[in-house]
């Protein structure tokens, strides 16, 4: 029988929530947003869905504006903790997670957003896109940085978590593709097109040579603890949301550019955008099959939950997204029946990872920062105990 405890019982104090509080909590804005924005796009009719989806995206604005409050509230009630956290090598990782929440919430102003508040959701989306790319070019720099500078890494313990930091930029540029048709002014649709191919460049080479590299390191030391199998399904992210930006900002090049006089080229992105965008897929559909097939591995043993899960929703998310926009734009419908069925699926493992982080979130279990593994909570300050 289910026994009810107090909130946060795995603390000793209620605010060890808010020193243990890492960026990782943003991995579920990212999966929910998805998971909307894809089953917002179900190619069957299904009674209520858009209003649900809709729903669920503003859920996602609620969740995304609390874990901001929360991460601020940790730099500003405990900096030292916050800072020495930085100097993990896996934490810091997760702070891609944040732009890539933010652009979930981005696209869902032109998906959900119209139709509720007008022309007005564009020009949100248009302020909340410019502050995304700036997030994810300042975290593609600072990350990285630290790797190496600050950090300790080896190729045995590394693992595609690594993919984090970078892929947040390919993201803002799919972002981008889709918000570009929605602006007035053609001079602004051109430079925002230019520079969301400009952030795909910041992105995806990085994120096949980690690639590259995450291969050789599964080749030699095999498959990584249980505790990081989820992490196989983040090579996923790149390939899918890569995929994506090809297509999206492809589809819409010739129109957007031939009204500012360059209709060849957005003829020539076009072409690349929809064989960039299959290749991609193609490379994708190898990963995924490979993470499937790790992932049924690892179940053997057990695969203890933590919020690594959250890895199984966002990679497959935008997969998806990319199989549907396949599936438009060659009028191939083995594209449109595999999206459907991996919709299915990204719905259930939404539906399993967050009521288990719900659960783990009452219990206070997953506020766990291994950055302060060793660390004594320290003694409460004038200005902590004022604020709690």
């Amino acid at each position: 029988m289910f026994k009810l405890t107090k909130p946060f019982s795995h603390h000793d104090r209620p605010q060890e929530i808010i020193r243990q509080f890492t960026p990782n909590w943003f991995t579920a804005t990212m999966g929910t947003g998805a998971t909307a924005l894809v089953l917002n796009q179900f190619p069957f009719p299904v009674p209520g869905l858009h209003e649900i989806t809709g729903m669920l995206w503003q859920a996602n604005i609620v969740l995304f504006a609390a874990l901001t409050l929360l991460y601020l509230a940790r730099w500003s009630f405990f900096p030292e903790g916050a800072a020495k956290s930085m100097l993990h090598p896996v934490t810091p990782m997760a702070l891609g997670a944040i732009p890539m929440g933010l652009a979930t919430i981005v696209n869902g102003y032109l998906a959900f957003g119209i139709s509720r508040y007008g022309a007005e959701a564009v020009t949100i989306a248009q302020a909340l896109w410019y502050i995304d790319a700036l997030l994810a070019v300042g975290i593609g720099l600072f990350v990285p940085f630290l790797m190496f500078t600050r950090q300790k890494h080896s190729i045995e313990t590394m693992n595609a978590v690594w993919l984090l930091p970078f892929v947040a930029c390919e993201v803002t540029a799919a972002s981008g593709g889709l918000l570009a048709p929605h602006l007035t002014d053609a001079v602004a649709a051109e430079h925002l097109l230019f520079a969301s191919y400009l952030l795909w460049s910041l992105s995806v080479p990085i994120a096949l040579s980690i690639l590259t590299i995450l291969f050789l390191r599964l080749a030699l030391h095999k498959l990584p603890k249980s505790d990081a199998a989820v992490t196989t399904w983040l090579a996923l992210g790149p390939l899918g949301t890569g995929a994506l930006g090809l297509l999206v900002l492809g589809h819409d090049a010739p129109t957007l550019l031939g009204a500012v006089g360059m209709g060849d080229i957005g003829t020539v992105a076009c072409g690349i955008g929809l064989l960039g965008g299959l290749v991609f897929w193609g490379y994708g559909a190898w990963w995924m099959t490979m993470a499937v097939a790790t992932t049924l591995t690892y179940l053997r043993g057990g695969l203890p939950f933590n919020l690594g899960w959250w890895g199984f929703t966002f990679p497959l998310g935008v997969f998806t997204l990319a199989t549907f926009a396949l599936g438009q734009q060659t009028g191939i419908a083995a594209f449109t029946l595999l999206g459907a069925f991996l919709s299915i699926a990204l719905a259930i493992l939404w539906l399993t990872v967050m009521t288990r982080t719900l659960i783990g979130a009452y219990h206070g279990r997953l506020f766990t920062d291994p950055g302060l593994a060793g660390t004594p909570a320290p003694v409460r300050k004038e200005r902590e105990a004022a604020a709690f």
